[in-house]
């Protein structure tokens, strides 16, 4: 009896780590998201009073080879409209992402540096950091367990991964101490994090709160990041995708500084 139950608590634990914390965030990275995508983008700022500020945006992206370049026009209020985001994600460990940022008061256009990439991207909870996808090679990643993410439309099993820079390079430039990924078992979607700041002892929790399946691909639609301090609200950004559509005729030179001065 000690025996089988011995055996069961092995295998168990041998098909829970059968995949490791480094392989299952791969499989978040490369997992099919869409290309040459179209979509109208709200992004809603909410102050810890709950006063609310609204900014719409047109956002562009397109896969070339295995990098992703994305384009953000905010179209309103008018204190941010005609700012414009570009961004190339490098698939390259070793090569940086490119972020610019064009300010149409000053008729500048800003390369982000590394050092301000953990800044707040246009006053949400979200930083410049977040717009990309993590260097994997830059963090020990480790798989903790298996849990459920109880949702109003079934529960969702998934793995929880941590994800702690190996440096006080990588630290500074992400903002993080560590983060803490919730990774869908049925589809290798990130529905949850859990990012721990450098700054201010504050948390950020990341939701994905609904997701559509738009051409065959699973699209997180509504997403939100909060900040905290304790288990006081700080402020808190929610992110609205709509009208989605996918496959679109973009073309490379699209994705250019030139693009983002000229305006659509």
């Amino acid at each position: 009896m000690i025996k089988k139950l011995l055996l069961t608590i092995s295998l168990s634990t041998s098909i829970l780590f059968a995949q490791s914390g480094l392989d299952i965030m791969q499989k978040v990275q490369d997992r099919d998201d869409g290309d040459n995508i179209i979509a109208n983008m709200q992004m809603q700022l909410i102050d810890k009073n709950g006063h609310k500020r609204v900014r719409d945006m047109k956002t562009f992206s397109k896969d070339i080879g295995e990098d992703e370049k994305k384009l953000i026009f905010f179209l309103s209020p008018s204190d941010v409209k005609n700012t414009a985001f570009l961004t190339f994600d490098y698939k390259a460990d070793e090569k940086d992402d490119d972020q610019w940022l064009y300010l149409p008061a000053l008729n500048k256009t800003k390369r982000i540096p590394a050092s301000d990439k953990d800044s707040s991207f246009m006053g949400s909870d979200f930083s410049y950091f977040d717009m990309t996808e993590p260097v994997l090679s830059d963090f020990n990643i480790k798989l903790i367990k298996e849990s459920v993410v109880k949702r109003k439309s079934g529960n969702q099993k998934v793995w929880i991964v941590e994800m702690t820079p190996k440096n006080d390079e990588v630290r500074d430039e992400t903002g993080y101490l560590k983060s803490v990924a919730y990774v869908r078992q049925d589809n290798y979607m990130l529905t949850r994090a859990k990012f721990y700041l450098k700054k201010a002892k504050r948390v950020k929790y990341m939701d994905v709160k609904k997701v559509e399946t738009i051409d065959g691909i699973d699209v997180a639609t509504v997403t939100t990041m909060t900040m905290k301090k304790g288990k006081k609200t700080i402020h808190k950004t929610i992110l609205i995708q709509s009208d989605i559509k996918m496959n679109q005729d973009l073309k490379e030179e699209m994705f250019s500084i030139r693009t983002i001065e000229k305006g659509l």
